[in-house]
């Protein structure tokens, strides 16, 4: 899943691609190196960003969807926390909803999966939109991510989101200690098999606690970081990694993938 954002300000490429035209362009390379998913977003959700309304939201992202799905046969993911976003998006053309709050800012977004069959993945984060990077620590982040990732399914079926369509995403990063969003990806196999009828993604992507292992470097020195825990995250059980860098993952896990087939081990990844 590559990360394609139309923001003037989030964390790693805001204001790059805000025009169709280098949108467009940006979505022919990703494709070229070997993105499966394209995950487009207009709202920030790096911490002390602010929100945008959904009229904005909504101006940043359909238009670019429409020019995208009509130029290119890929999946199309909207990174939205908000229903009316999500549905005038997929109106335009995407096939999957990306929710980092798991249904809880907008409970809604799930009758729009339901209703127009959309993928829908739901991810676990605490806190209002404003907080959820400021939350204070739980004491045991896996019983803490294994209870929202479940109220956050249950409250999909009530809207009749059908299991299939359902993909689930700890949220590394999202109010995790460094030490906890560690012990996440150490332990993803026990959320693959906990979930074991739901598809797991997973974003580390040039996050800080990259950085901090790193030795505080910036967004564009954490490449070599950033494939690290994608491939550990992948040999652990992840099926879809969300990524900046496409060409340099997609050739890292081609290698786990090999050797996990030695291993006898079995997990698609996209």
């Amino acid at each position: 899943m590559a990360i394609l954002n139309v923001t003037p300000d989030s964390f790693s490429d805001g204001g790059n691609f805000f025009s169709i035209d280098d949108a467009l362009k940006q979505a022919e390379q990703l494709i070229e190196e070997g993105a499966d998913i394209l995950d487009i977003g207009g709202e920030s959700t790096r911490p002390n960003s602010a929100r945008v309304s959904t009229e904005e939201e909504i101006r940043r992202v359909v238009p670019i969807i429409e020019a995208i799905a009509k130029r290119f046969n890929v999946p199309i993911s909207v990174d939205t926390s908000k229903a009316a976003v999500a549905e005038k998006a997929i109106e335009a053309g995407a096939e999957v909803i990306n929710d980092i709050s798991g249904l809880r800012f907008d409970e809604r977004i799930a009758e729009v999966a339901a209703r127009t069959n959309a993928g829908l993945v739901l991810m676990h984060s605490r806190g209002e939109f404003e907080l959820m990077h400021k939350q204070m620590p739980v004491e045991n982040i896996l019983r803490e991510v294994s209870e929202g990732l479940k109220w956050s399914i249950e409250k999909a079926k009530v809207y009749g989101v059908k299991k299939e369509n359902i993909a689930l995403d700890v949220g590394i990063g999202f109010s995790k200690t460094f030490e906890q969003n560690l012990e996440l990806i150490a332990k993803l196999n026990q959320f693959c098999q906990e979930f074991s009828d739901y598809p797991i993604l997973i974003g580390t992507s040039r996050k800080s606690f990259i950085g901090k292992i790193l030795g505080d470097v910036s967004t564009d020195e954490r490449l070599q970081g950033s494939l690290a825990s994608a491939a550990i995250a992948v040999w652990n059980g992840a099926n879809i990694v969300r990524v900046h860098d496409v060409k340099a993952t997609v050739e890292t896990l081609k290698i786990v993938d090999i050797i996990k087939e030695r291993a006898g081990i079995s997990n698609p990844v996209s």
